[in-house]
């Protein structure tokens, strides 16, 4: 890995906080959608699992109901107690210990400030689609990458508590970013992308060369058939 430090400016890094601890909560209507449906479904699998039981009797096929109802009724358990964890905050950035810090499900992802790169993100077609039809205002993405991962992650509008969150946010993480240059190092680990257009670079690249070699092919053969003339 390059040496990190080769791409940090130092003068926007003194300008960022020294400490402190900016936490993005999650948006509380989708945090209260997925705690009634979560509940709503915990009390369907409770009720699976009591009706296999009562019924095992009957059968394995009761008794492998009255599991699945188990199995299920933790899941939403996991899931319920998880939008205690989100509402909290889903994304920090952390000053004191120079972390991006992620909330996924039970635990947290740390993204150092120096292999850290954000930069805008785009909607996966079910996430247009959803856009498109269900969200009431504009929707924007933001991309939080460790560039020496080969993983990014990312977050939007819809997901935070506000657009003013969210612009906050991306203030703070381009800031971070642009501050530690870590997107400048060579070794860092292309997104799917930028990979794309390498690749489309690369066979341009090809086609060109083909055309070149192609044109002299014929300018040589001119001058022979001009030679024998």
């Amino acid at each position: 890995m390059d040496n990190v430090e080769a791409f940090q400016n130092k003068e926007l890094i003194a300008k960022l906080p020294k400490d402190g601890v900016h936490c993005y909560a999650g948006n509380p209507g989708k945090i209260m959608r997925n705690r009634v449906v979560s509940i709503i479904f915990l009390l369907l699998s409770a009720a699976l699992a009591v009706f296999g039981f009562l019924n095992a009797k009957n059968g394995v096929v009761m008794i492998a109901l009255g599991g699945v109802g188990v199995v299920l009724a933790v899941c939403f358990i996991l899931v319920f107690c998880q939008t205690f964890l989100v509402s909290k905050f889903r994304v920090a950035v952390d000053y004191n210990e120079k972390n991006i810090v992620l909330r996924y499900r039970y635990s947290k992802i740390l993204i150092p400030f120096e292999n850290f790169d954000a930069r805008d993100g785009a909607p996966d077609q079910a996430e247009a689609l959803i856009d498109k039809n269900f969200k009431k205002g504009e929707n924007a993405y933001l991309v939080l990458d460790d560039v020496f991962e080969d993983a990014c992650y990312q977050t939007s509008i819809a997901d935070l508590e506000s657009k003013d969150d969210f612009e906050k946010l991306k203030a703070d993480c381009f800031a971070i970013a642009d501050a530690y240059g870590a997107r400048n190092s060579k070794d860092k680990v292309k997104f799917y992308y930028e990979k794309n257009l390498d690749d489309k670079a690369d066979s341009e690249e090809a086609d060109i060369d083909k055309i070149i070699a192609e044109a002299r092919s014929e300018e040589k053969e001119g001058k022979k058939e001009d030679t024998e003339e």
